[in-house]
């Protein structure tokens, strides 16, 4: 079974450069049968990024790929505050760069329609959308979007596929936010393994909007894999979950860059 894993951070692994710790998931990722990681954000983060942050930290996804390119796929890092190095930043590392997917975090809030450039040039693209979304019940980080934020941007943007990172942690409540919004995805990754939320998923949205990841190197492949092996679904719903999914979410963007997958 062909498994691709769409949530990969250069932070939390052994070594000293992008390209070791890189290295060193890919150690990991050999042990447990992955065979491709998207790999967003570098070595140290910043809640609220500065334009120069979002700049060195792409460079370092950058030079993590040069010399994995053939394992790895990097998503560019951008913020909704920064709209106009954000642009930049895309035309640099997607439209004439390597990178095939955006990754958005926490420092403004993905409903307000300051995003819409960036979504809209990404979708150009055809660059895959990850925005992180949290449900936390002691309050969200400052710009922290929940899965509530990202079904009022989706529904500005109908046609547009973007992934509800971690499904917004509290899987319960992120599942059932997003099921009626059909452009988009769960991504599995982050939560404890807790029995149930592979099934949910498959139930609520249907097996075609669940995506496998793991958010290593913050967990480990083993326990996030876990997640969608011990379901109990079809083995042709893992197969969706494990590698189908988000293949299919790349192709186009693959394809036009001539990269065979």
């Amino acid at each position: 079974m062909r498994i691709w894993d769409l949530h990969c951070h250069l932070s939390g692994v052994a070594g000293l450069t992008p390209e070791e710790r890189l290295g060193s998931l890919l150690r990991y990722a050999d042990r447990v049968g992955i065979e491709r990681l998207c790999v967003y954000m570098g070595m140290k983060w910043v809640q609220d990024p500065t334009p120069d942050d979002l700049t060195r930290q792409n460079d370092d996804v950058l030079r993590a790929l040069a010399k994995h390119s053939d394992r790895a796929f990097g998503f560019v890092y951008l913020s909704a505050r920064h709209v106009e190095r954000s642009l930049a930043e895309l035309e640099r590392c997607v439209a004439r760069g390597p990178m095939v997917g955006v990754k958005l975090w926490v420092a403004k809030r993905c409903n307000d329609p300051q995003i819409d450039p960036i979504i809209q040039r990404a979708a150009e693209l055809k660059a895959v959308i990850f925005q992180h979304t949290w449900f936390k019940t002691n309050g969200n980080y400052a710009g922290e979007s929940t899965p509530d934020d990202l079904v009022e941007l989706a529904r500005r943007f109908p046609r547009v596929p973007i992934i509800c990172g971690h499904t917004g942690g509290s899987w319960e409540q992120g599942i059932r936010a997003i099921r009626d919004q059909k452009n988009l995805y769960a991504d599995l990754a982050g939560s404890d393994p807790t029995w149930g939320i592979t099934e949910m998923a498959v139930r609520e949205l249907g097996a075609g909007r669940v995506i496998y990841g793991s958010d290593s190197g913050g967990r480990s492949f083993a326990s996030q894999l876990a997640k969608v092996h011990g379901a109990q679904v079809s083995e042709a719903d893992k197969e969706k979950i494990f590698c189908h999914n988000l293949r299919s979410l790349m192709l186009p963007i693959l394809k036009a860059k001539g990269i065979q997958a």
